[in-house]
């Protein structure tokens, strides 16, 4: 099959690329990809070594674009990770997040409608429920839990969810959707909680925790999340929406000292700051739909996968150094750098 896997430079498309490759070496993997700010080539230079792997510089929002890649690489399977995804960015910036994570779904949707597609998969994540209360640990989102979205960010992604099941049951275009909880692993942009955590520590910078970090993610290993996608593209059906978690949940302050603790910096690094606007309090899903209809499960403890990850941010400097010399600094300041102590 001919795969085209859109923000395929990205953290999560470039794993979900990587594992694809590995797994199924008889498909051809087509990355395309707009490479914004948090897209990065650097991160493909494996995949650009296999002969079943082609890259095209392309903005999911540019129709013809589009178009021009559906006529010549003729795809067989659309996974969309291409999204601003960021969700103090989305609050300094909405428009782009209409644009690419809205407007560019509808045009990936036209593109399938006019050329045909055995599957469009929309890459989703739980922000599209809003948040749960601290205090109700037996609380989870399920598929059918109402969207409640908090920043520009998490409506442009129910939108965009929104959008694909339209299209599926207006005009038959077999697509499904997947929701994620917070990733983590091999390349992800240093602007996240994690990479964030682990390269100030290493250069024994302030380490930034809106509030007081009490606020809850549930935390899935990135392979984790690629395998449950290729389940649901290859067993899974046409009008299928599940819920990825890692059953990982914890509190944003107890990951900063777990980081800490694992690269024995002091806990004084910790500078809490000035809370986000709308922060949501509590994300958990519950992943019951996907474990009993395709038998999947999480395989990567949290304990497990941060060791794993801080190894990988440890021996890929040069990779993170790269991004952070440039425009990334700048943002960082800007978000970081006026707000103060909480």
């Amino acid at each position: 099959m001919n795969i085209v896997v859109t923000g395929g430079a990205g953290f999560i498309g470039s794993n979900f690329v990587y594992y694809e490759l590995e797994h199924h070496p008889e498909d051809t993997i087509i990355c395309y990809d707009a490479l914004t700010y948090a897209g990065n080539l650097e991160t493909l230079q494996e995949a650009e070594k296999n002969p079943k792997f082609r890259f095209i510089h392309a903005d999911i929002a540019d129709r013809q674009a589009v178009y021009d890649m559906f006529e010549k690489e003729k795809p067989d399977i659309i996974v969309n990770f291409a999204a601003e995804s960021h969700v103090d960015r989305s609050i300094e910036n909405p428009e782009q997040f209409l644009k690419t994570n809205f407007m560019g779904t509808g045009v990936l949707l036209d593109a399938c409608r006019k050329y045909g597609i055995q599957r469009y998969h929309q890459v989703s994540t739980d922000e599209v429920y809003g948040d749960l209360p601290l205090d109700r640990p037996d609380l989870f989102f399920t598929e059918t839990t109402n969207l409640h979205t908090s920043s520009p960010y998490s409506a442009s992604k129910a939108s965009a969810d929104l959008l694909v099941m339209s299209y599926h049951r207006t005009y038959g275009v077999p697509a499904s959707i997947s929701r994620c909880s917070n990733n983590y692993g091999p390349f992800h942009f240093p602007e996240k909680l994690i990479p964030l955590m682990i390269i100030n520590a290493l250069n024994d910078k302030k380490l930034p925790v809106y509030g007081t970090g009490e606020n809850v993610r549930d935390w899935l290993y990135v392979e984790d999340h690629c395998s449950a996608i290729d389940l649901i593209l290859r067993k899974g059906k046409a009008g299928d929406l599940f819920n990825i978690g890692g059953h990982n949940e914890k509190q944003n302050i107890e990951v900063v000292k777990i980081i800490l603790k694992a690269l024995g910096k002091p806990e004084s690094l910790i500078e809490y700051v000035a809370d986000r606007k709308g922060h949501d309090r509590r994300y958990a899903i519950d992943p019951t739909k996907i474990r009993e209809a395709l038998g999947w499960e999480p395989e990567t403890r949290f304990e497990t996968g941060i060791q794993k990850t801080i190894e990988w941010y440890l021996t890929h400097k040069d990779w993170w150094q790269h991004i952070i010399s440039g425009e990334y600094m700048q943002y960082y300041d800007r978000m970081y750098g006026n707000r103060g102590k909480a």
